[in-house]
């Protein structure tokens, strides 16, 4: 079970069941009729608009012959991923800003919300491109036209 949950961690467990099922030539609504579920609950999930149940899981796995717990454990990892990716991140990807940008300061001690001005002038004013979306992207474009209202000429915001 550890390489299955490892090789599939983060994907929903559903479009994982339906290459199983296609792997081993089985349709979904004869599948999801000998397991005593409806068609269109089993068809929901394996295209990942639907949570899998423990319940529905359990019976999926006894007639599949998978590890009890397999697909709980990937959908449990498929929420958290889903989680994560709602959380606002803290600071912007420190990866893409060069620390020439910073090269007066520690990085990693700049309070990214309270000095947000001050960060959004100097990338906008030394940063590149690339690095200049990636600020647009953690404070958003209202934020970023309110810090570089007060800057002569006035900056224009470009995004793909």
């Amino acid at each position: 079970m550890k390489n299955y949950i490892e090789k599939y961690k983060g994907i929903h467990p559903g479009i994982i069941l339906e290459r199983e099922l296609k792997k081993r030539a089985l349709h979904q609504r004869p599948f999801a009729l000998s397991i005593d579920e409806h068609p269109q609950t089993l068809n929901a999930i394996t295209k990942g608009k639907r949570k899998l149940n423990t319940p529905l899981a359990l019976k999926i796995e006894e007639k599949l012959g998978i590890e009890e717990g397999t697909l709980t454990l990937l959908q449990t990892y498929y929420d958290i991923k889903e989680e994560k990716s709602k959380i606002k991140q803290t600071t912007p990807n420190l990866a893409i800003l060069r620390k020439s940008l910073f090269w007066d300061t520690d990085s990693n001690k700049i309070d990214w919300s309270k000095q947000y001005k001050a960060v959004i002038q100097r990338v906008f004013e030394r940063g590149n491109e690339i690095e200049r979306e990636e600020i647009i992207r953690f404070y958003g474009k209202e934020k970023i036209k309110k810090a570089l209202y007060q800057k002569n000429p006035p900056y224009t915001i470009h995004t793909k």
